[in-house]
């Protein structure tokens, strides 16, 4: 029984080294160096190469490196009878709260904006407590987020597919309450996962239905955004500008329309990065449960995609 580890273009030592300090019995591969592929049967993946994973005839578990899947519940070759699961951690939860908590401040006070202008003429800003933010899904960051933004004393809003009861949270679900919940984001936080039903959701029809002037955040992925919609949008004033930290092509090429937009602020996708230490018990334990037949942590439900 061996473990395979996938991760094109992101250098694996650290991964392999904290699962040899876990479980230091485990049996570990590297894609794409030299392994019998029958003896993989739990395999730890960030954008692995299409339809490799139907050639691995006794695997049973692909476990993401990060809280995200849909790099790998988009690969229609993935056997149905393999189990996904990913990453549930404190502090991935408690970086995307700071960052998300930052990129807000930032719009709210202009903090890049004298420096990235060379303007020395203060302008005005709202006060929290009379800013009102979106938070577009509620899963462990989105539901993470909402109440840093609560505590610190922003009037947050959220909607998310299914009912969710947050504390202090004004909640909406289901596509018929997408049109209140988005009256009343000033500021916009997607959170979504990413799968058919939200690729593109950010698009102009939903931009549409912010008040006029709102910001846009995006920390999930790239396929959300209808880019050319953004940029009509911020260019007609129907928004102020936007923060974006996912793009459909990484890194972001050079040519971008978004690079030399004064209202679009540009991060490398930092939001929040999986630390191996941290996440590698949990993986370790489903690799202990795969082996003893019992229930799996933090499994994916394939259908919804998260």
């Amino acid at each position: 029984m061996s473990v395979l580890v996938v991760s094109p273009g992101r250098n694996p030592e650290a991964w392999v080294k904290a699962l040899k300090n876990e479980h230091p019995g485990m049996n570990i591969y590297v894609y794409p160096e030299d392994h019998d592929k029958e003896e993989v049967e739990y395999a730890i993946s960030w954008k692995h190469p299409r339809g490799i994973f139907k050639n691995y005839p006794n695997l049973k578990v692909i476990a993401s490196m990060g809280a995200g899947v849909d790099h790998i519940t988009s690969d229609p070759d993935i056997p149905e009878n393999i189990k996904i699961t990913r990453v549930v951690d404190e502090q991935l939860t408690e970086d995307m709260s700071a960052f998300v908590l930052a990129l807000i401040m930032d719009k709210m006070r202009s903090i890049s904006h004298y420096y990235s202008q060379k303007n020395w003429e203060p302008t005005s800003y709202r006060s929290i407590e009379n800013t009102k933010i979106g938070i577009m899904g509620l899963g462990v960051l989105g539901k993470g987020v909402a109440k840093t933004l609560k505590n610190v004393g922003f009037n947050v809003y959220g909607w998310s597919k299914s009912t969710k009861d947050i504390d202090g949270i004004h909640t909406f679900c289901g596509d018929e309450n997408l049109t209140k919940f988005l009256s009343n984001a000033e500021i916009l936080v997607c959170l979504l996962p990413l799968t058919p039903e939200t690729e593109n959701i950010l698009n102009k029809e939903l931009f549409e239905k912010l008040p006029k002037g709102a910001h846009v955040i995006n920390v999930a992925r790239g396929e959300h955004l209808v880019e050319q919609d953004l940029l009509e949008m911020i260019d007609s004033e129907q928004l102020c500008g936007a923060s974006l930290d996912v793009f459909r092509k990484e890194p972001l090429p050079q040519e971008h329309p978004f690079w030399n937009h004064s209202k679009i602020k540009i991060t490398p996708h930092i939001a929040s990065v999986t630390n191996p230490k941290k996440v590698v018990p949990q993986m370790a334990d489903n690799f202990e449960r795969m082996s003893q037949e019992q229930d799996l942590l933090n499994v994916v439900e394939r259908k919804k995609g998260y």
